[in-house]
């Protein structure tokens, strides 16, 4: 994980939590206090962030120790022992929440993630997250997801073609959009495009897109869809996934399902830390 990114929103989150101090514990804690504390799964689920949980103490206190009792991705039950800090109270104290608060909502991503990509489990298609992002956590969610099991869709505006239905019509239509993006677009980069109507997967088709994303589509029209396409481009399913049955459409024969849900309103995993006495 890159650390230059890591630590600034760290210290961002540690600055907006501390404000000008934890009054607090500097009011009733003795400044040479040292403490023991476990954290603990409160749930079952899919444990993620490991690394920021350790970063975030570092960055708080260098003598806080962290030792890990299990890695990213691992299924956790409630009560299991995620890991040991040590150092001083003070110190632990301050990173507590800032660190809860990530590996909490990370662990959700994953835990979301990973019960998604096992709805699919045997028909060989993938589960990709999307750009509905918490903005200033694109990094840690898309890192959770790949915890979980999924894969990641483009990482930002830059990083891949998608051209959607607004761009369709600001375009002038679908075989006007790719031809744009043809001529005007690295060579390099894949063009997917958005469709809701068999006709338009048509359209799709005739002008060459190489991805085509079946959006708000029905269960029979993704079917036919796919075999329509026959392979001739690599397929998405889109729209809503997150209250789909998954299954039902991983059984189209489509590629891959992008489900905004894994990141725009997941249930954090509850995760607590307690101080041994």
């Amino acid at each position: 994980m890159n650390y230059i990114g890591l630590d600034k929103l760290i210290l961002e989150a540690l600055s907006e939590d501390l404000g000008t101090g934890d009054i607090t514990t500097e009011s009733c804690i003795p400044a040479g206090a040292v403490s023991t504390g476990v954290f603990r799964a409160k749930m079952e689920g899919v444990f993620c962030g490991m690394a920021v949980l350790e970063r975030v103490f570092k960055l708080v206190d260098p003598s806080v120790a962290v030792t890990a009792h299990i890695k990213d991705g691992d299924e956790v039950k409630y009560g299991d022992s995620i890991a040991t800090v040590t150092g001083p109270s003070r110190s632990v104290l301050a990173g507590e929440r800032v660190a809860l608060n990530l590996v909490q909502h990370m662990s959700g991503v994953a835990t979301a993630t990973r019960k998604a990509v096992k709805a699919v489990e045997g028909t060989g298609c993938i589960i990709v997250d999307t750009r509905k992002m918490t903005p200033g956590l694109r990094v840690l969610e898309k890192y959770a997801v790949k915890a979980g099991g999924g894969n990641n869709h483009r990482f930002n505006l830059a990083d891949g073609i998608l051209i959607k239905d607004n761009h369709i019509v600001a375009a002038g239509g679908i075989s006007e959009a790719i031809a744009a993006v043809r001529r005007n677009a690295p060579h390099t980069l894949r063009v997917e495009i958005e469709a809701e109507t068999v006709a338009q997967v048509r359209e799709c088709l005739a002008a060459g897109a190489d991805i085509i994303m079946l959006d708000n589509m029905s269960v029979p029209d993704m079917r036919e869809c796919v075999k329509l396409i026959a392979g001739r481009a690599l397929t998405e399913a889109s729209g809503n996934m997150g209250e789909r049955d998954l299954r039902e459409v991983a059984e189209t024969g489509v590629n891959y399902i992008s489900i905004g849900a894994l990141t725009h309103s997941v249930t954090a995993l509850d995760i607590s830390l307690k101080f041994t006495k």
